[in-house]
């Protein structure tokens, strides 16, 4: 063959389409000419081959082949040649972090380059500039690239300079970012380029997930993931991009795992570059988790690195995490202010103005701290700028920042203003989130602004004060308009299947057989964890209720609200219109006995009746009541309660203590919560009645209330299949589940009620229409929710309170199947003869518990009624 470079220029060619073909076609050619010596076309295909290495992930093979390259095209007489393949050696010694002799390379190449190559090269040498964090410089090249390009009529350079152009653009937070990106996938799919134009997808998921279009993002990440998979080409850097959504909403588990799996492939497989980034990822999930050591080292780890790649803007990232760290662990001196200051400059500089924000906040915070208010006041000041435009998290630190400076001027009405403006940002952004996980995982959003307003509050003793700002940091997602999951065949099949794994899973363990396949399993859950989330949210935000407003539905009911700071609990107590605030000790000392009390109450119901184990749950109990509730019982009197607890608290067993024994006790995630549900009408429709397998009891306790009731509908046996039972609840009065349940604190919305053809899960509750008024979940431990900051709770009980449901007999720990079908009857008799949900299960716990028998009393305190009683 000649040197025209034409058989080799089609492997290059390839490369965009797909990596591997490029790598054959150029080794064919190279087998073809190994006696034809040095050649530009040989010269070419080692560059092909060099450029396919890379994006197949293969650095060090990408390397030596393009060095291989450069030796041919200078030994072939070629300088431009030669000045090709050093411009392509600068992309993939970028990729692995080797920054400045990525610079070195592509400066020299572009010397020897014009036209066409010029622009190629111009675009490359903005690609190591955008990793060093060199944006302006980046900027400039990649806008002559396109000139270049749009000069010459080059479609494909046009397209990958836009493509680099609107990712940069992205970081930053420029609107432009799109125009660029959708120009650029246009052009490839022009082009016939599929795994280019996946790229650019994928691109523009980033730029969704950065302006807070989480939904958005998912979805164009799973399009695109999709697309590489069935080009199997290997995309690890991606975990980047993933880690960063998980981290804005935040899913702290799940971004730890992601952050950890990144971190190992990415040293295995020697990507510097991308190793560096997913460090930086680790220590920001540990901040997150309170994690503070982790995340020190994690980031000087990557501070270090980036260091090395003369990454100077991302080592600012690093190094902004070391002070947050340290900020967070107490500490205050003047060396750490300058240290601060001077790195949220430095940040702005570089173009990170969200890290620049939160430092420059922080750092003011230091400067108060040490009583260097006129350098707070500047800080403040320029911080606050930030809530006129920008994403929704930095305008919501802006109005946190005006409200600091408001502060710092003794102007605290000023400051509530700011931080409710701040609230109300965030409130609209988290409900644009359409998933239960999502909304309810975000509380950690707006918690600096709403602590800073329940300080206030605090401070001014005013208990309708602390009520209200209570109420704003708790509990947001069900103030919020409820979404229904997406209509989606791919998420029922996904979960249509996983209750078939279960089953099947479950009667090869009862026989026996095999073992479970796990994998399948974790396969499918997260599956339909992600098609869930792609919902997109919206509507309106419930304004958390006054104590006048809370007045006029509580009648003769008095409302407790448990309020912790600082390590204290306080209570807010609303009877008769009037709030009161009262102190009720330590929460720790509070959760030390709620863990004692349920320890006494297992042991009863797993080991049986002992006198041992009855004075301990009593003991744990009155312990609970002397202080929670002495302190407040003058003000309680014989009343109904509606309890709103903090954290953990939320799966205390409330009937058990002394003063509620006998009396109707409500719990409720928060007041809003609460008012919400009571003002829901009390349902018509009819009653269902079902029981799942391998629970004996259950069938004669359904058939017992079936037989009260001779209208019901009754599911049992082979009738009880998951569909059957949510077609039923729809638009019913009340529907009570006997079944064995399931918790999962892993995945809340994974607990589950068994059925006939295998678990109904929270996920396909959330598909009901009309839920019903009212639902008794007579399943062990069906009350529990995991507890995310602000109060955000997750599980069964809490789906059913966001679709709809009035209230909710559930359980909160393991129950016996005989004592628990006894309560339940009692329960039932009690609602017939015209009580609420509230007053019957007090009456039915008083019953049960009458005879003295501790597992009785057990079975009694491990149910609660939710909602609205």
């Amino acid at each position: 063959m000649g040197d025209n470079g034409d058989g080799a220029q089609h492997a290059l060619d390839a490369v965009q389409r797909s990596p591997q073909e490029a790598v054959a076609l150029a080794r064919r050619l190279l087998a073809r000419t190994a006696a034809d010596g040095p050649t530009v076309e040989r010269a070419t295909a080692q560059r092909a081959i060099g450029l396919a290495l890379r994006e197949l992930h293969d650095l060090a093979g990408a390397e030596r082949h393009l060095r291989r390259s450069i030796r041919t095209a200078e030994r072939a007489g070629s300088p431009d040649a030669a000045a090709l393949s050093r411009m392509s050696l600068g992309y993939a010694l970028a990729s692995n972090g080797r920054n400045v002799a990525a610079l070195r390379a592509v400066s020299a190449a572009l010397a020897r380059l014009s036209g066409l190559d010029a622009g190629r090269a111009r675009m490359q040498r903005g690609v190591v500039l955008h990793y060093c964090g060199r944006h302006e410089e980046a900027a400039r090249d990649y806008g002559a690239a396109v000139e270049i390009a749009q000069q010459e009529g080059d479609l494909l350079l046009e397209a990958r300079a836009r493509n680099n152009r609107g990712v940069m653009q992205t970081h930053r937070g420029s609107a432009r970012a799109l125009d660029d990106l959708e120009r650029s996938a246009a052009i490839f799919h022009g082009l016939g380029l599929p795994l280019a134009a996946a790229d650019v997808r994928w691109n523009m998921g980033i730029a969704a997930a950065r302006r807070g279009a989480a939904a958005e993002a998912l979805r164009i990440f799973a399009a695109a993931d999709q697309e590489y998979r069935q080009l199997a080409v290997p995309r690890p850097g991606l975990q980047l991009n993933r880690l960063e959504l998980l981290l804005s909403i935040p899913l702290i588990d799940e971004a730890a795992a992601v952050a950890a799996a990144a971190v190992a492939e990415f040293d295995r497989r020697q990507l510097r570059s991308d190793l560096a980034e997913a460090l930086l990822g680790q220590a920001r999930v540990a901040l997150l988790a309170d994690d503070l050591d982790r995340a020190t080292t994690s980031a000087g780890r990557a501070r270090r690195l980036f260091r090395r790649q003369g990454r100077h803007a991302w080592a600012l990232l690093a190094r902004s995490v070391e002070l947050h760290a340290d900020f967070r662990r107490g500490a205050r001196s003047r060396r750490q202010l300058s240290a601060m200051v001077r790195t949220a400059d430095e940040l702005q500089a570089a173009g990170w103005p969200g890290p620049a924000l939160t430092t420059r906040i922080e750092a003011a915070r230091v400067a108060g701290d040490l009583g260097r208010t006129d350098v707070a006041r500047d800080l403040l000041r320029a911080a606050g700028r930030a809530r006129r435009g920008g994403t929704a998290g930095r305008r919501a630190q802006g109005w946190y920042a005006t409200a600091l400076l408001h502060r710092l001027d003794g102007d605290d009405r000023a400051a509530r203003t700011a931080l409710r403006r701040g609230l109300v940002v965030m409130d609209a952004h988290r409900a644009l989130l359409g998933a239960t996980e999502l909304r309810a995982s975000s509380g950690a959003q707006g918690q600096d602004l709403a602590l800073e307003g329940l300080r206030i509050a605090l401070g001014t003793g005013r208990p309708a004060l602390v009520l209200a700002w209570a109420e704003r940091r708790r509990a947001t997602a069900l103030r919020m308009t409820p979404v229904s999951p997406p209509r989606d065949p791919a998420l029922a099949d996904a979960l249509a299947e996983l209750r078939g794994l279960n089953a099947a899973t479950e009667r090869a363990v009862l026989a026996g057989r095999g073992a479970p396949r796990l994998r399948r399993q974790a396969h499918l859950e997260q599956q339909i964890r992600e098609l869930t989330r792609r919902a997109d949210g919206g509507g309106a935000v419930l304004r958390p209720p006054s104590a006048r407003q809370l007045a006029g539905a509580l009648d003769d009911r008095v409302l407790v609200e448990l309020v912790a700071h600082n390590g204290q609990l306080r209570a807010v107590v609303v009877r008769d219109g009037r709030a009161t605030l009262h102190d009720v000790g330590q929460l720790r000392d509070a959760l030390h006995q709620l863990r004692l009390q349920h320890f006494a109450l297992r042991r009863l119901v797993v080991r049986g009746d002992s006198d041992a184990a009855r004075a301990a749950a009593a003991h744990a109990a009155a312990t609970l009541d002397q202080q929670l509730l002495a302190p407040i019982r003058h003000r309680l009197g014989t009343r109904p309660l509606v309890v709103v607890p903090v954290g953990e608290l939320h799966a205390l067993a409330w009937s058990a203590l002394p003063t509620c024994v006998g009396r109707p006790v409500t719990v409720a995630p928060s007041a809003a919560a609460w008012l919400r549900a009571a003002r829901r009408p009390v349902a018509g429709g009819v009653t269902v009645l079902a029981a799942g397998p391998r629970l004996p009891e259950a069938e004669r306790e359904v058939a017992a209330l079936a037989a009260a009731q001779p209208d019901a509908a009754l599911l049992t046996d082979d009738k009880a299949t998951v569909d059957a039972v949510l077609t039923a609840m729809n638009g019913a009065r009340l529907a009570h589940l006997a079944a064995h349940g399931t918790f999962r604190s892993d995945n809340p919305l994974l607990s589950t009620i068994e059925l006939a053809d295998g678990p109904l899960t929270a996920y396909e509750l959330e598909r009901l229409t009309a839920p019903p008024g009212c639902v008794v979940l007579s399943a062990c431990e069906s009350g529990l929710s995991a507890v995310h900051p602000g109060d955000e709770l997750m599980g069964l009980s809490t789906v059913l309170l966001g679709a709809g449901t009035r209230s909710l007999i559930v359980s909160l720990l393991p129950v016996p199947a005989d004592r628990t079908t006894e309560l339940m009857l009692l329960l039932h008799a009690r609602m017939r003869a015209g009580d609420g949900p509230a007053p019957a299960l007090a009456a039915a716990q008083v019953a049960l518990a009458h005879d003295q028998d501790g597992v009785s009393q057990a079975t009694a305190a491990a149910f609660t009624c939710l909602g609205a009683g």
